[in-house]
């Protein structure tokens, strides 16, 4: 199982001590999204949890307790922006802290577990392609070293974020030009020893440089693991969307970070409603169990290859 924390939420930067816990009493608790009434208990042991996707921009209240989980295979997804507090306000300042964090945690873990994400890149007057550019030059050159992937996307207009890309006033590139800022920023890449690919993007890159990537990447993660993986791509993403199949653990409208795109927050008062029954040592994140609750235990188990698959893999190849 490929252990996803989280495309819903960003738990190293609000509950790491709600996941350590977790890790501690070897199951975890989540709410079916489609179906609140419907609870998974999921099994954490390393028997079945093959490896862990942190997606974060702030994995600080992480950094002193990563002994913990020296049990684990895991990497980061690590979004580092341009962007001021008017689009992404809970986030400290990049210069002054993140890029700092940054380099700290690829110092800790290794720079080829934390994979640097500049998305989404949105367009505005105050937020222009130039800008984007130099902003990513500057932090590319920053992370020189620190890293060896960055993944960036061009903002998607989901419904639920099309009034505050409208408030402020974000534009549409033509693919025209998103293909010449996306060579631009494929030059930059490379001048820092960084590999550049896509994050869902419906727009073929490859000619700029830049391939369609995967944030939950069974490359990466059998690189990590040192064992190869049986892995489907995820029917519950998007068409576009390259990753493998994983178990998300965290929930929607918790996230604090305040950010214009996010899609997985409704409102700031549905956040503050949840966030206020946050419970470090609750199975449950920022949730209580109700009488209407039903929990299941969830059949997981390990992805890794038996020693019989491996041998019909290699027969299959013709691989003696």
């Amino acid at each position: 199982m490929i252990l996803s924390a989280s495309r819903r939420t960003d738990i190293p930067n609000y509950y790491s001590e709600w996941f350590f816990n977790r890790i501690m009493d070897g199951y975890v608790y989540v709410r079916n999204p489609m179906n609140i009434h419907k609870i998974s208990k999921i099994d954490l042991s390393t028997d079945v949890v093959d490896c862990i996707v942190f997606w974060t921009k702030n994995p600080e209240p992480m950094l002193k307790k990563l002994d913990q989980l020296e049990k684990y295979k895991y990497y980061f997804q690590f979004t580092l922006t341009g962007y001021g507090k008017d689009i992404e306000p809970g986030l400290p300042h990049k210069r002054d802290n993140m890029i700092s964090i940054f380099q700290q945690l690829s110092t800790m873990i290794g720079k080829e577990k934390v994979i640097w994400r500049y998305d989404p890149i949105i367009i505005t007057d105050r937020y222009t392609m130039d800008y984007h550019i130099k902003a990513f030059r500057e932090i590319a050159s920053k992370l020189k070293g620190y890293c060896s992937r960055v993944i960036i996307s061009f903002v998607d207009s989901y419904a639920k974020i099309r009034r505050s890309m409208n408030e402020i006033n974000a534009v549409d590139l033509s693919q025209d030009e998103m293909r010449s800022m996306a060579k631009i920023l494929a030059s930059i890449a490379n001048e820092n020893g960084l590999q550049i690919e896509s994050c869902a993007e419906k727009v073929d890159l490859t000619d700029c440089g830049i391939k369609h990537g995967s944030c939950i990447d069974k490359d990466l993660i059998e690189s990590i693991i040192g064992s190869d993986i049986k892995a489907k791509k995820d029917k519950n993403q998007r068409e576009e969307c390259g990753c493998i199949e994983s178990i998300d653990i965290g929930a929607y409208n918790t996230c604090l970070n305040g950010c214009k795109y996010c899609y997985a927050n409704e409102s700031k008062e549905r956040v503050r409603t949840n966030t206020a029954l946050y419970d470090m040592h609750s199975p449950l994140l920022c949730s209580a169990i109700t009488e209407e609750d039903r929990v299941n235990e969830r059949d997981v188990k390990s992805n890794l290859l038996s020693r019989r698959e491996k041998d019909y893999t290699k027969r299959s190849i013709g691989i003696q």
